[in-house]
């Protein structure tokens, strides 16, 4: 059967559509902008009236990524309770879940946003997603459940184990058993390191 061809509206979102299921697959490196055209019925040259690079596709891939995690992880926020742990636990699993779902995107969204060829679209992507994790800790010590001290220090204390977390997951690192792997006991030592210093009796 003759591959129905694209009409000029829905070329971009099919090529990236394409690419994603490309990148899970077969890793960027099996990434082809005339093979693309190829499996979507178009001509060789129709890709670059969207993406002039293969970079400027796995640019465009990572942006997608950060945008759609950046979502998930409001999302996952918005519908948690309203205590550091509750809201950091909901963000934890969120990012765990969205990261062994596909982590191939996930590794070409934090080597793409380190690229010098990096869109100024993709390192603003970036930067929301680290934007949500110093609020957390910020609104945190608000609410006195957080310890003092500049938020983007502690935000690092809170988000690094998870991160690390996700690369033993995604690497085939033996979890624990469990429905949460572990993860659970990440989040309360984390929550722990958090606390406010409390001013020994007198």
């Amino acid at each position: 059967m003759k591959k129905r061809p694209y009409h000029h509206g829905d070329l971009r979102a099919a090529l990236l559509e394409r690419a994603e299921l490309t990148l899970r697959e077969r890793g960027s490196g099996a990434l082809s902008l005339r093979e693309l055209a190829r499996d979507l019925g178009v001509s060789p040259g129709a890709p670059g009236r969207h993406f002039r690079t293969k970079q400027a596709l796995l640019d465009a891939l990572a942006l997608s990524g950060f945008e759609r995690l950046v979502d998930t992880l409001a999302r996952a926020r918005e519908g948690a309770g309203e205590t550091f742990l509750e809201q950091l636990a909901a963000m934890a699993h969120s990012y765990v879940d969205f990261a062994l779902a596909d982590p191939a995107l996930l590794d070409l969204m934090f080597s793409a946003k380190h690229s010098p060829e990096a869109s100024q679209a993709l390192g603003e992507a970036a930067h929301r997603w680290v934007e949500q994790g110093l609020r957390l800790v910020d609104e945190g010590q608000r609410r006195g459940e957080v310890r003092a001290g500049p938020p983007e220090r502690i935000a690092l204390t809170v988000f690094a184990p998870v991160h690390g977390y996700v690369g033993m997951a995604v690497s085939g690192v033996p979890l624990p058993e469990g429905a949460d792997r572990g993860l659970d006991d990440v989040i309360t030592s984390i929550a722990r390191g958090c606390l406010p210093e409390r001013n020994p009796a007198t």
